[in-house]
């Protein structure tokens, strides 16, 4: 499984591995900001997006946007991650499969 994360704030491998997440099973990248993101995903062709909401200089919700409306590969999963649920909201509507507290990313079934 190959994961790619935009998260600028906290080492998604730590919070993974925390959690009690195999790391074995997935190839996993982190990028630190959204720069040149849909570059990145188009190279990396993630089976999961994990997508910080407050990430500079585009935010999560605008990657995911922009991401849906170009002709890129769809994630098979794509997870939006804030601390604020309201901003989670806001990415399942415009196209997220799902959203998490992002201390809480670990918890999900994907893993799994």
């Amino acid at each position: 499984m190959r994961v790619l994360a935009f998260e600028d704030s906290y080492d998604i491998e730590a919070l993974l591995v925390a959690g009690g997440v195999n790391l074995e099973t997935m190839t996993l990248q982190q990028r630190w900001n959204s720069s040149d993101a849909l570059e990145h995903i188009q190279a990396f062709k993630p089976d999961i997006l994990l997508l910080d909401h407050f990430m500079p200089p585009m935010n999560g919700l605008e990657v995911l946007k922009l991401l849906l409306a170009s002709s890129t590969q769809r994630p098979r999963t794509i997870v939006a991650m804030s601390s604020e649920p309201s901003m989670n909201e806001a990415m399942l509507h415009a196209g997220a499969d799902c959203g998490v507290i992002k201390f809480e990313v670990a918890t999900l079934p994907i893993w799994n």
